[in-house]
């Protein structure tokens, strides 16, 4: 233990396998009702970070960092933020560097890492003296980079952050980026093509898009962008030095991990069974089906797991 049973069990007949359950929900589910307040702050180092706010007038927060090529805007944000919403607690969801809609001002960008403007926008927040209580959600890239957060350096964590729940998240990188199919990786490839086209103009010396495919994998994009632009001497430093697995131990509160079993983007080195065994405040769930980010249980009804998960993990205790 800690090892939670999951109780999700119920999908729809129509999503019967994990890459189902991963593309029907992300490229088909409406979410009505969520009205952000757009803010955009300004970070350390000049640059910019826009930040989405759903306030019903609470001392409670919840703040949601999205997936690889997210937003704030999608529909397993803006699902996470009306649960949140409905049970009276605030919610501020934040978009990545050049996730927003306009490129950063800064040639790096993001990364599965980059815990420190999670720490920025955290502080941002918790300035405003409001909110006596902060938990944390995080979806694929963003669970790595919450896990890494609360592990990394655990005392320094404000103690207004009580709990976390991250879901379908690649704490081994390394073994995600091995696993994941071309199908998913080419479509993330377009979308940073496209972003890193725009650099290009912004710092015509600095970056060489010559030979840029879209059939690579991930070790070779991460290996040609990412890990230089961000200050990593390869692939393979990038991934050692940032995959949260290695941080799990460390987590001083509650957290909830919940990764599919059939998730098409992990690998085995993903589910932390060892982690969970030795440190109480580190809990694994790993239901048999739910995908990537899916977890749909009635899709007519907009019904999904992991928004009642995490409501019932971080408010309900359980």
């Amino acid at each position: 233990m800690p090892l939670v049973k999951s109780q999700y069990n119920t999908s729809p007949l129509f999503l019967f396998n994990g890459h189902l359950q991963t593309i029907v929900p992300s490229l088909f589910r409406q979410v009505e009702g969520v009205r952000y307040e757009r803010e955009r702050i300004t970070t350390p180092d000049k640059d910019f970070i826009d930040i989405d706010w759903s306030r019903v007038g609470s001392k409670k927060l919840v703040l949601l960092s999205h997936g690889l090529e997210g937003d704030t805007g999608r529909p397993y944000i803006t699902g996470m933020v009306k649960a949140f919403n409905a049970r009276g607690v605030d919610a501020l969801a934040w978009n990545y560097r050049s996730c927003s809609g306009e490129p950063n001002k800064l040639l790096r960008s993001y990364h599965l890492g980059a815990s420190d403007d999670l720490d920025f926008v955290l502080h941002h927040a918790l300035q405003q003296d409001r909110y006596e209580t902060v938990y944390l959600v995080g979806f694929s890239a963003g669970g790595n980079i919450t896990l890494k957060y609360l592990g990394e350096a655990p005392a320094q964590v404000p103690s207004r952050v009580e709990r976390a729940a991250v879901f379908s998240t690649p704490v081994d990188l390394k073994g995600s980026a091995q696993r994941i199919s071309k199908i998913y990786t080419q479509r993330f490839l377009r979308t940073l093509g496209q972003k890193l086209e725009q650099k290009q103009q912004m710092f015509p010396d600095e970056l060489d898009l010559n030979g840029y495919s879209l059939s690579w994998s991930f070790p070779e994009f991460d290996d040609r962008y990412t890990a230089p632009i961000h200050g990593f001497k390869s692939a393979e430093d990038y991934y050692a030095r940032v995959s949260s697995r290695q941080f799990l131990k460390n987590i001083r509160i509650p957290t909830l991990l919940v990764n599919a079993k059939n998730d098409p983007f992990l690998s085995e080195s993903c589910y932390p069974l060892q982690e969970a065994e030795h440190n109480p405040n580190f809990y694994l769930e790993i239901p048999e089906k739910g995908g990537h980010v899916g977890f749909a249980e009635d899709f007519g009804r907009d019904q999904y797991y992991s928004e009642k998960r995490a409501v019932r993990f971080l408010l309900d205790k359980a």
